[in-house]
């Protein structure tokens, strides 16, 4: 499957943005700009979700008040574009395209954001690049995101079972795994059963494309039942789909024991175990006669997947064991088993290879919409998922410093990126200026994990680069602006950029590489500047600002951006670099994240409830992002804020409950109250690499796990009062081999199993 380089924050396809802009955009009171959804080219099937988010983006012309829609570079040379003034659209031809022969006077509307097909009620079975997706009725009726797909193209859309002439009335759905969903539904076919269903209609959907269908009979004589299966499919892609430009059912015609269909973009075929009595090419229909004893059971298996493909191999069913370690969790609270469990199977089915480079392994973004490769979701990731072992860190390092820009130039040493929104009172950020400063910092944690001197070596070309990039790009200023260039200075991206400079210094001095001096002594004059032009001094005890703009105003909103604040990093002898709060200024934080207006009762907001522009569902202005609340819970943990931590810790476990323990990447931000639970976000990814990382974050974070591998040694600083009570962990890695922890009830931790000469730092 190709994974093409996502756009950069300077290419021309993102026109430049204003700012700071007129508060709220000129778009009403959440400030959000309207937003196309589209796939990427239709490979490596990204579909566009909300605002500022991969693959279209639409962004606001400098100085005007026309909106245009910029597809990345990549795609279709069409572009659907605003006339200045207003209403009707037109179609605009880039320069130096060939003239079309045909345009049509009124090109189609693609489907608004807010039509998006919801995913929030969908039972996801996932195994990439298979997905299964369904609703809790079981049957697919082809509405919707309903459908099997392989690498983004809906290989079966409808697949209804009908026995004797009727269909199943549904009872029970579930996933039963990652990959596998179980639907149970029941009929009455006796004439004397009464109130009573006498069979059972069970369905085991995987998402490799494999169903297999089983009648069972309760009924007290012999049964003879025809079973009819309706199939067909659009062979859309997933961006399509999401933009509501799927077309009609193919025609379908016999092949071998089931059906085939095919159009000019891909093919599709079904075949059937036992193969079917009739088939019936014209109404896409399968039938068969069951004679089925007493208490007798029969079934059907069908295959779906591309004609002429093999069976369907996913990175994560096939290397698994070897990138990421098969970690359990146990304890007093009962959330904590499941969770982890839980979370591990999700980073496995989203795991994805490098189709150049088979032996590199990465996670897709999250699922439906987001199926590709994003660099700066993948590196915080595999960053967050270390104690499961370092070889998703290695793979995801290898595949990006292929990516990395080189030559001359500004960008020369960046991982590319696309933009992302960044809520009502910033312009989008570039996540390849994130994604740049969490390669070092990744690579220099990996090695405190236990990544081989060799392989770190390797890489370490790359992370000067990314290193070289922070230095040149920065220049003789203090702080990094996002975007580049004349972008605001955001709290976040200082805080990335110092983690990136302590970590990265650590690094080129343990290889013997110059520059680490010079980066220290950047970070420490990033770190004296910050204390002073970031703090917003008010009545109740001050806050971090979210950016400085580049003629010093600052943006005083408060949002989870500031949890990075807390995100050090891991330094030699398991001690944490240090931030760019001083202690004072920490504790404040500490106490805002920890309060009523940030804390939902079920994780972090995403904007504070207080602040304008408050949307309990905005992805970047009030949704709770798991991701986020992970991290505000691992930093406060770390500088010692436990009553702050526990509240958010609690919240987000009991969140995952809610959601059978698969963590969205968002959720909604409203109050928790008695009796309620978290509303899901109908666009949110679920399962998401960085919120099944989040919940093995969580987890570990209780421990308090910090290695340092080259020195032999690893240090526990478990949570002080221990939130959820006993906690077990066993499975994890450090130094390549199995580890395990126990912290007691008392919050006192003991190491139960590690590698042979690894000792316990004090």
């Amino acid at each position: 499957m190709h994974q093409p380089t996502p756009p950069s924050a300077a290419d021309p396809n993102h026109p430049p943005v204003t700012w700071p802009p007129k508060p709220p955009f000129g778009l009403g009171h959440h400030g959000t700009p309207p937003q196309t959804a589209d796939a990427a080219g239709g490979a490596p099937w990204q579909a566009a979700r909300s605002a500022g988010r991969d693959p279209w983006q639409t962004v606001r012309s400098a100085g005007g008040d026309s909106w245009q829609r910029a597809r990345p570079a990549g795609g279709a040379p069409w572009q659907t574009v605003r006339s200045a003034g207003g209403d009707p659209w037109q179609t605009a031809r880039p320069a130096g395209s060939a003239p079309r022969k045909a345009a049509p006077t009124s090109p189609p509307q693609p489907r608004r954001p807010s039509d998006l097909p919801p995913a929030h009620t969908a039972l996801i079975c996932v195994a990439l690049p298979g997905l299964a997706i369904s609703t809790e009725q079981g049957q697919l009726t082809g509405r919707g995101l309903e459908g099997v797909y392989r690498a983004g193209r809906r290989v079966l859309s409808r697949c209804q079972v009908r026995v004797a002439g009727r269909e199943p009335l549904p009872v029970h759905a579930r996933m039963t795994a990652a990959d596998r969903a179980l639907f149970v539904g029941t009929l009455r076919v006796s004439p004397d059963a009464g109130p009573d269903p006498d069979i059972v209609v069970e369905r085991v959907r995987h998402a490799d494309g494999t169903e297999r269908i089983t009648l069972h009979s309760a009924a007290p004589r012999p049964l003879r039942l025809p079973v009819e299966i309706a199939l067909g499919t659009d062979l859309a892609d997933l961006g399509a789909i999401a933009s509501g430009r799927t077309g009609p059912e193919l025609p379908a015609s016999v092949h071998d024991c089931g059906l085939r269909w095919t159009c000019p973009s891909g093919n599709s075929a079904v075949t059937a175990h036992p193969p079917p009595t009739d088939a019936l090419a014209s109404a896409g229909l399968l039938r068969w006669e069951f004679e089925l004893p007493p208490g007798g059971s029969a079934g059907v298996e069908l295959r779906v997947r591309p004609d002429g493909a093999g069976p369907l191999r996913a990175a994560g069913r096939t290397s698994a064991t070897t990138l990421l370690a098969p970690a359990r969790a146990a304890g007093d609270h009962p959330g904590v088993q499941p969770l982890l469990h839980t979370c591990v199977e999700d980073l496995q089915a989203l795991l994805l290879r490098d189709p150049s480079h088979p032996t590199d392994t990465h996670l897709a973004a999250g699922v439906p919409w987001r199926c590709g490769l994003a660099p700066a979701e993948a590196l915080a990731a595999a960053r967050m998922t270390l104690p499961l072992g370092t070889r998703l860190a290695v793979g995801t390092l290898r595949t990006l410093a292929r990516t990395q820009t080189t030559g001359p130039g500004p960008r020369s040493g960046m991982i590319p990126g696309p933009r992302r929104d960044a809520g009502p009172h910033l312009p989008p950020s570039c996540t390849a200026t994130e994604a740049t400063l969490l390669f070092p910092t990744l690579l220099a944690e990996a090695r405190r994990w236990g990544l081989p001197e060799k392989e770190t070596e390797a890489l370490l070309p790359a992370a000067e680069n990314c290193l070289n990039w922070l230095r040149t790009t920065v220049g003789d200023d203090t702080y990094l602006n996002d975007p580049q260039p004349g972008g605001p200075q955001r709290c976040e991206t200082q805080a990335h950029a110092h983690r990136a400079a302590l970590l990265g210094a650590e690094l080129l001095d343990a290889f013997g590489r110059p520059g680490g001096a010079e980066l220290r002594h950047w970070a420490w004059s990033l770190r004296t500047a910050f204390q002073r032009d970031f703090w917003i001094d008010d009545l109740g005890g001050g806050r971090p600002a979210a950016a400085r703009s580049p003629d010093g105003r600052l943006v005083p909103h408060l949002g989870a951006a500031t949890a990075h604040l807390l995100d050090t990093g891991l330094l030699g002898g398991g001690e944490p670099a240090p931030g760019l709060l001083d202690k004072v200024q920490t504790e404040q934080l500490a106490r805002l994240l920890g309060g009523p207006a940030m804390d939902s009762g079920w994780g972090l907001r995403g904007l504070g409830a207080k602040e304008a522009g408050f949307n309990p569902f905005g992805h970047r202005s009030g949704a709770v992002r798991t991701h986020e609340t992970a991290v505000a819970v691992a930093g406060l943990i770390a500088a010692g804020y436990q009553k702050e931590a526990t509240g958010l810790l609690r919240g987000a476990i009991a969140a995952a409950e809610t959601f059978g323990h698969r963590l969205p990447e968002m959720y909604g931000g409203q109050q928790r109250t008695d009796g309620s639970a978290p509303l899901p976000h109908p666009a949110a990814c679920r399962p998401a690499a960085t919120a099944a990382a989040a919940g093995v974050l969580l987890l570990t974070t209780l421990a308090g796990i910090r290695p340092d591998a080259p020195a032999g040694t690893v240090t526990l600083r478990p949570a002080a009062g221990a939130p959820l009570g006993e906690l077990v962990l066993t499975g994890l890695r450090v130094a390549g081999a199995p580890f395990s922890v126990r912290v007691g009830r008392l919050g006192l931790a003991m190491v139960e199993e590690a590698a042979d000469g690894l000792q316990l730092g004090v």
